[in-house]
């Protein structure tokens, strides 16, 4: 079964790019038979706006795009809140560190390597957080 979704941020109010990757993913769904997930991405506590979750909500609805399963509405794959499932996120990244498979300690000389020709190349100094 084709399962689809979107997951908006509640930071701000929905803009047209967000409704055109929604749309399609619904459209996609609908063709195939399939299912549409609303997930709502509201891991960034700082940036969250609890008043642009209902509008985002309002706005699919009256635009006739309904969803399976999610936000408000749940399912069997939930939740639907990505901040739900923190706990989730930290035992997985808890276990990776523990068997010493954390990539970003591999990959953090490479990173710091780009980031320092970048910041030369744009004459950039480096500066401590």
């Amino acid at each position: 079964m084709v399962r689809t979704r979107f997951a908006p941020s509640p930071t701000g109010y929905l803009h047209i790019g967000g409704v055109r990757t929604a749309l399609f993913n619904w459209l996609f769904a609908r063709k195939h038979g399939g299912q549409f997930i609303l997930r709502i991405d509201d891991t960034d506590q700082q940036r969250n706006v609890a008043e642009a979750l209902q509008p985002i909500l309002d706005g699919f609805r009256w635009l006739g795009m309904t969803w399976d399963e999610g936000a408000e509405i749940g399912g069997p794959y939930g939740p639907y809140y990505q901040s739900q499932k923190l706990d989730r996120y930290r035992a997985a990244v808890d276990e990776l560190v523990a068997k010493g498979r954390n990539v970003f300690d591999r990959v953090r000389p490479y990173v710091e390597r780009i980031v320092g020709e970048v910041r030369h190349r744009f004459g950039r100094k480096r500066t401590e957080p």
